[in-house]
């Protein structure tokens, strides 16, 4: 695998390939943690009572959560835990309100798309003292743990403990396409060939699912670039982006062309809840999503009818795709029991809780032990995933999770305007030099404090 992963010419860190390959791979006032906000600084506290853990992914991971748990109980019955199951969609937005108005929870998912977010709102508690003594030195992936100490914004403290790496992948019917006489869809001409193909809108038939709600804006960079084969989300100064570079506009244009004409109306506001659910229960060709959605393709289809490949080659056998940020666990600043939730996210990313979430998620795990155990081998695109890394063949564009905005811009500021783009409303050089000028003011501000 290589790896581009610029941030500046005035002295920017950079992070190793080895980084980058790990980063590829209505809240009641009873779920509320505590009042305190990013200026509280909380208490370590008695180490037992009860915590709040806020799930960044609430709804598809609640199940996993509650049974470890469940299993945290019994290994420490002094303490309780309180689960609160936020949708991916909403969370960063319920934790910047509570950052500025209380109510913070004592632990809660950290991925590092947000953690730059957070951290400089000052809302979250460092952890390298508190890792360095615990039973996870040691024994997670060196790899993961750079990552999220780089995605925190400058100061190179561990905000996030992590749990696990994502990846993602194109997922198709093996039915469908033996059927229509079809080859696997490793090469973008021939996803474009079985996206038209395997489409009949009159039979509610489609070739794709394309992602137009929440979540968009990623999914389609990894389009973009995937196709351009465009290595860098920065230019040789550092200061630009790349993303309005015209390869990427043409990407985008012929990516986006799709909506309506081999996928389904409906995709327009589909997150990937949504969008998984349609596939799963519907008759689409393919799917891009990460390996998160494995495990609920195989209870909707079986083993036999489908399967979740890398990302398509473009010419030359090249795979380029944008990387996905590293789940983990991280603790409030303003958490009046901070020993307690640092006990919790110990126990939780020990090596059998770490290796059961990840089993449910289809992830990869960020405890080197439970990186090992059997199941990995037999959830075939997490295996594929983790081959396309270590071939040769995948350039990852690393995404600028360190910038504060980052997250604002590749959702809030960007999704509406990408439905526009699928409408027909805003062209995708319109739309893609809008976020250039935004990504570049935000890479310019960032050089100025940390060149």
């Amino acid at each position: 695998m290589k790896i581009n992963n610029r941030r500046s010419s005035t002295g920017g860190r950079r992070m190793s390939a080895a980084v980058a390959l790990s980063a590829v791979l209505a809240l009641t006032a009873t779920a509320c943690g505590d009042s305190g906000t990013s200026g509280d600084t909380g208490d370590e506290g008695s180490g037992k009572g009860e915590i709040v853990f806020w799930d960044n992914n609430g709804g598809v991971r609640t199940d996993i959560w509650k049974e470890i748990i469940a299993d945290f109980k019994k290994a420490n019955p002094d303490i309780k835990v309180e689960y609160v199951g936020i949708p991916s969609t909403d969370y960063q937005s319920k934790v910047d309100t509570a950052i500025q108005g209380g109510g913070l929870p004592d632990v809660g998912g950290v991925g590092a798309a947000m953690l730059a977010g957070f951290a400089a709102q000052n809302a979250l508690e460092p952890l390298d003292d508190r890792f360095a003594k615990s039973s996870l030195n040691g024994k997670l992936n060196e790899d993961m743990l750079t990552s999220m100490k780089a995605a925190g914004g400058g100061d190179d403290k561990l905000y996030s403990v992590p749990t696990s790496a994502n990846n993602g992948v194109l997922y198709y019917r093996t039915d469908l396409f033996d059927k229509a006489g079809l080859d696997e869809p490793t090469t973008w001409d021939k996803f474009y060939e079985a996206a038209e193909k395997l489409t009949n809108a009159k039979k509610n038939e489609f070739g794709y699912t394309i992602r137009g709600g929440a979540g968009s804006i990623a999914q389609a960079l990894d389009a973009m670039y995937g196709q351009s084969g465009i290595t860098s989300f920065w230019d040789s100064s550092g200061e630009k982006t790349t993303v309005n570079d015209p390869k990427n506009v043409e990407a985008l244009e012929k990516y986006a062309a799709l909506y309506k004409k081999v996928t389904p109306a409906a995709d327009l506001n589909n997150d990937f809840t949504k969008m998984v659910a349609q596939w799963d229960s519907g008759t689409i060709g393919m799917l891009n999503h990460n390996l998160g959605s494995y495990q609920d393709h195989v209870k909707a289809l079986g083993v036999e009818k489908f399967r979740g490949i890398p990302q398509p080659t473009g010419q030359g056998g090249k795979r380029v795709q944008i990387s996905n940020p590293v789940d983990g666990l991280g603790v409030f600043k303003s958490s009046k029991n901070k020993e307690a939730a640092w006990k919790f996210i110990e126990f939780a990313v020990s090596h059998e809780s770490n290796s059961k979430w990840n089993e449910s998620a289809g992830a990869i795990p960020s405890h080197t032990e439970a990186a090992e155990d059997a199941w990995i081998s037999k959830a075939e695109p997490t295996k594929l995933a983790a081959e396309a890394l270590n071939d040769g063949s995948t350039t990852i564009v690393q995404l600028p999770y360190y910038l504060p905005d980052w997250n604002s811009i590749s959702k809030a500021d960007n999704e509406p305007n990408f439905q526009k783009v699928l409408n027909g409303d805003m062209s995708a050089k319109d739309f893609l030099d809008t976020m250039a000028e935004q990504l570049n003011e935000a890479q310019t501000e960032w050089n100025s404090r940390n060149g």
